[in-house]
C-alpha cells in the first residue's frame, strides 16, 4: 500500500523581518507539512519567536511571503488575519494570557464565542479534555487560583478548543518545573497527533527538543539546519 504524500501546510519563502535598523530574520525559507511536529531552537535573539509570530499571523514580514493552507497571509487585511488566528491556529505562549476576570471554562470557550460557533459540542469536548489533563476541577476557578502548571494546561485546552490545523507554541514550558514541563510537552505532542494538527514549538530546553524528530535550528536570523528538508536548505 502506497503511503500518502504529506501536503505542505505552511511555506515561508525568503522571509525577512526588520525592526528599525535591526534585522531579525534574514531570508528564511522553509516548508512545514500537515500533521508533522517541529521544534525550533537556537540562542536567544536568533529570530525563533519572530518567525513563529509570522507563521501565526501575529506580525507581517518586511519582505518575502508566508503561505498557509494555500493562502498568502500578506494578502489578508487585519480582520482576515484575526479570523485566521482565531480559527486556523492555536497559540500557546510562555505566559498563559488567561483573562483574570473570567473563570477557566469561559477562558477556554472565548475563541468559540468570538468565532460565533455553537458552544455545546465544544464545551463538552473541552470538559472531557480537561479530565484527561487532570484540570477538570479547575474549570470553575479563576486563573489566580491555579498553579503555573494548571494555568498552562488550561491555556493548551483553549488553544485546541477549535481544533486548529496549526498549533504554535513559544517557550510553553519556560515557566514550569521539569516535571510539569515534561507533562506539557507530552500533552502538546499527543494533542497535535490526536487532532491532526501541525505542531511547532520554540524552546531553549533540550529536554523538550529531544522529543521531536523534525528540528529547525536558527542562528542570527537565518535557518541553518532543517532535519525534515535538509536537501533543500540553502545557506548561501
Amino acid at each position: 500500500m502506497t503511503e500518502k504524500t504529506p501536503r505542505p501546510l505552511l511555506v515561508a519563502n525568503n522571509v525577512k523581518k526588520s525592526f528599525d535598523k535591526v534585522n531579525a530574520l534574514n531570508g528564511v525559507t522553509l516548508t512545514l507539512f500537515e500533521g508533522d511536529q517541529y521544534v525550533i531552537r537556537g540562542a536567544s535573539g536568533c529570530g525563533k519567536s519572530t518567525l513563529l509570530y509570522l507563521m501565526g499571523g501575529l506580525d507581517r514580514p518586511t519582505s518575502g511571503s508566508v503561505v498557509v493552507n494555500g493562502q498568502d497571509l500578506s494578502q489578508y487585511d487585519d480582520d482576515a488575519l484575526a479570523k485566521f488566528r482565531n480559527t486556523f491556529t492555536g497559540l500557546v505562549f510562555q505566559f498563559h494570557f488567561l483573562l483574570p476576570s473570567m473563570n477557566c471554562l469561559n477562558n477556554i470557550l472565548l475563541p468559540a464565542r468570538i468565532a460565533g460557533v455553537s458552544l455545546s459540542n465544544i464545551k463538552e469536548n473541552c470538559q472531557e479534555f480537561a479530565r484527561e489533563l487532570g484540570v477538570d476541577h479547575c474549570l470553575a476557578k479563576y486563573p489566580f487560583q491555579l498553579s503555573g502548571g494548571e494555568q498552562q494546561r488550561i491555556n493548551i485546552i483553549r488553544a485546541l478548543s477549535l481544533r486548529p490545523k496549526l498549533l504554535l507554541c513559544d517557550e510553553p514550558t519556560g515557566n514550569l518545573d521539569r516535571k510539569n514541563g515534561q507533562n506539557v510537552t507530552r500533552i502538546l505532542l499527543e494533542s497535535a497527533k490526536h487532532f491532526g494538527a501541525t505542531l511547532v514549538v520554540v524552546t531553549h530546553d533540550q529536554n523538550v527538543s529531544s522529543h521531536f524528530k523534525n528540528e529547525l535550528v536558527m542562528e542570527d536570523g537565518r535557518l541553518i539546519a532543517d532535519s525534515r528538508n535538509a536537501a533543500e536548505l540553502n545557506l548561501n
